[in-house]
C-alpha cells in the first residue's frame, strides 16, 4: 500500500502551494511573506558544499576488511588482533588536481582514501594509487598544486606551468615518470593498487615501535589507458571510472585488495649509512630490503545509497589513527596532520566528524563545544572544561605512545644532504629499466605529447632544464623524448 507523507518544510510544517509563489493578485508583484518561495531558494543556493581543493571528483564504496595474516607482533591496533577479524569500511577513489566536472580518464594521479570503522576509533588512511608524491616538504604544496590547477590569467591549465615547476624541482621526477607512464591512465578504479604512500609506524603491546607502508594490491589486475584510449574514453563517457565501479559492485561483482605492509625497524630508519631517507615522500623502500607481509583483504560490497550523504560529505585526514598506528618523521604526513582535518573544517564546518558518514561504532567524550550544525546535544549539562570535579570522563594511561626517536640522526635529516638525500635520479631509472619496451615507448609518447604543449618566451628554457633530468634518468628516456619534440639538448655539469 502506498504511504501517504506530508510535504513540509525542514523545520517539519506541511504546507499546498509548492509550484506557485505567492503574488499580489494573479500578475502582481511577489510577496516578502512566502517562506516557502525563500526557503526553496536559500537551500538550492546552498545545495553545493565547497568543492575539495584537491580530489574533488571522487567515486567510493563501502566493504569489509578482513584480517588473513597475524601482525600482533608489529601493532597492538584491535583492527588486526585476530585472524579472521572483519572492519567496516569506506573507500573514496578520486582525481587529484581535476574539478568536480573532470572526466575520470584524465592524467592525474588517483585518490585512494579509506576509514576503517574501528571499535576503538575511526582510522583514516589517505593516499594514492601511486607509492611516491612529486615533493617531500609540505611548504611547497599549495605551489604544487597551484601549476596542477588554472592559470589565473588565461583561466586554462597549463602545460607551461606544470613543466617549469617539475624542472625547477628535480625531486619530482619519480612521480612525474609514473604518470606520464600508462599508469597515470587507469582502467578505472578497480584495476589499479593503492598506497599509504607516506611512512607511518606500529606501535605492539610491548611498546615497541616499527615504521610501515601501506600496500594495497589489486586482486582484480592492473589494467591501464593508454593516452589514446584515455581520450576517447573521455569524449564517450565522462564518468567511466564511478560508472565501472557502480555497475560492478551492484551486479555482484565485488572487487578485491589485498593488503600487505613492508616493515623497518627505529635502528634501520636511524642508520646513517642507508643511502637515502626513509622518511622521504619522493622515494620508494626496496622490496629486496624491505619484503610485502601479508595482512589481510580489503572488498568493497556495498554502494551507498545517497552520494552526497555518503561520498562527498566523507572527511579523510591522516591525522585521524588508532592505538597501535602513529606517525613518523615524513615531512609531508607531519603537514597533512595539519593542513586536511582543517581543510574539512572550511568545507564541512568544524563539527564535521558528527555527520554520519564520519562516526564509528563508539562513543566520544570530550570537551569540545558549540560551532555550527552541532546536532549531538553538545555535551549537555556537562562541564566544557578539564580538568573538573564534576563529570566522569578519565585519561586512559594504557592508550600513551611511546616517544618517537627524534634522536641526532633524524634531526640532520632536516639540514644535511646526506649521501643520497638528493638523489632524484635513481629511483626513476629504476623503475624505466623495469618497464617493458611497450611501456617505455608510451611512456615517452606520453612526455612527448605534454610537453609539445609547452609554449611562450621561456618554452626552450623549461624544455631543456627538463631533458637535462630525463637524460640523468635515462639516457634512452631523454634520447627518446629529444627526439620526439625534435631539439637537442646541451647537458648542463652534473
Amino acid at each position: 500500500m502506498k504511504s501517504h507523507k506530508k510535504l513540509t518544510t525542514a523545520s517539519g510544517r506541511p504546507y499546498v502551494e509548492n509550484e506557485n509563489s505567492q503574488s499580489v493578485g494573479p500578475r502582481g508583484p511577489l510577496l516578502l511573506q512566502d517562506y516557502i518561495l525563500h526557503e526553496k531558494m536559500a537551500h538550492f543556493n546552498r545545495e553545493r558544499i565547497p568543492e575539495r581543493v584537491v580530489h574533488a571528483k571522487g567515486s567510493g564504496a563501502f566493504g569489509t576488511f578482513t584480517v588473513t595474516h597475524d601482525i600482533t607482533k608489529y601493532t597492538k591496533a584491535k583492527i588486526f588482533s585476530e585472524l579472521g577479524k572483519e572492519t567496516k569500511v569506506l573507500l573514496r577513489f578520486s582525481i587529484v588536481s581535476g574539478e568536480k566536472g573532470s572526466a575520470d580518464t584524465e592524467r592525474d594521479p588517483r585518490g585512494f582514501a579509506m576509514k576503517f570503522y574501528t571499535e576503538d576509533g575511526n582510522w583514516d588512511l589517505v593516499g594514492n594509487n601511486t607509492p611516491v608524491f612529486f615533493i617531500k616538504d609540505p611548504k611547497k604544496f599549495g605551489d604544487f598544486i597551484h601549476t596542477q590547477k588554472r592559470d589565473p590569467h588565461t583561466n586554462l591549465k597549463s602545460p607551461v606551468m606544470m613543466w617549469d615547476y617539475w624542472s625547477l624541482n628535480p625531486e619530482s621526477l619519480h612521480q612525474v615518470l609514473i604518470l606520464m607512464s600508462d599508469r597515470g591512465t587507469p582502467y578505472g578504479y578497480r584495476h589499479m593498487n593503492g598506497y599509504g604512500s607516506h611512512t607511518y609506524s606500529m606501535i605492539n603491546e610491548g611498546n615497541e615501535r616499527v615504521y610501515v607502508k601501506f600496500h594495497f594490491k589489486t586482486a582484480q589486475g592492473i589494467k591501464n589507458f593508454t593516452n589514446e584510449q584515455a581520450a576517447e574514453m573521455k569524449a564517450h563517457d565522462m564518468d567511466f571510472s564511478q560508472r565501472d565501479l557502480f555497475d560492478n559492485i551492484e551486479g555482484g561483482n565485488f572487487p578485491k585488495w589485498d593488503l600487505k605492509i613492508q616493515v623497518m625497524t627505529e635502528a634501520e630508519a636511524g642508520a646513517q649509512d642507508y643511502y637515502f631517507n626513509p622518511f622521504d615522500l619522493t622515494k620508494v623502500w626496496p622490496h629486496g630490503d624491505f619484503p610485502l607481509i601479508d595482512v589481510g583483504v580489503l572488498e568493497l560490497n556495498q554502494n551507498p545509497q545517497n552520494y552526497f550523504q555518503d561520498i562527498e560529505q566523507a572527511a579523510f585526514a591522516p591525522a585521524h589513527v588508532v592505538d597501535g598506528i602513529g606517525y613518523s618523521p615524513d615531512k609531508m604526513l607531519q603537514g597533512r596532520l595539519l593542513s586536511y582535518p582543517d581543510a574539512q573544517r572550511y568545507r564541512l564546518g568544524t563539527n564535521y566528524e558528527q555527520i554520519p558518514v564520519n562516526r564509528g561504532p563508539f562513543a566520544t567524550n570530550n570537551y569540545q563545544r558549540d560551532g555550527q550544525m552541532r546536532v549531538d546535544g553538545n555535551g549537555g549539562q556537562n562541564p566544557n572544561y578539564f580538568p573538573n570535579s564534576f563529570d566522569e570522563i578519565e585519561v586512559d594511561q594504557s592508550y600513551k605512545e611511546p616517544p618517537l626517536p627524534i634522536n641526532i640522526h633524524f634531526a640532520d635529516w632536516y639540514d644535511r644532504n646526506c649521501e643520497g638525500e638528493n638523489d632524484h635520479y635513481s629511483q626513476p631509472g629504476k623503475l624505466f629499466q623495469i618497464m617493458t619496451p611497450e611501456e617505455r615507448n608510451n611512456t615517452i609518447h606520453n612526455i612527448v605529447k605534454s610537453m609539445s604543449d609547452i609554449h611562450g618566451p621561456k618554452k626552450d628554457e623549461i624544455v631543456n632544464r627538463q631533458l637535462s633530468h630525463w637524460y640523468r634518468v635515462d639516457g634512452r628516456l631523454g634520447a627518446g623524448i629529444a627526439g620526439g619534440l625534435g631539439v637537442e639538448v646541451e647537458m648542463e655539469q652534473q
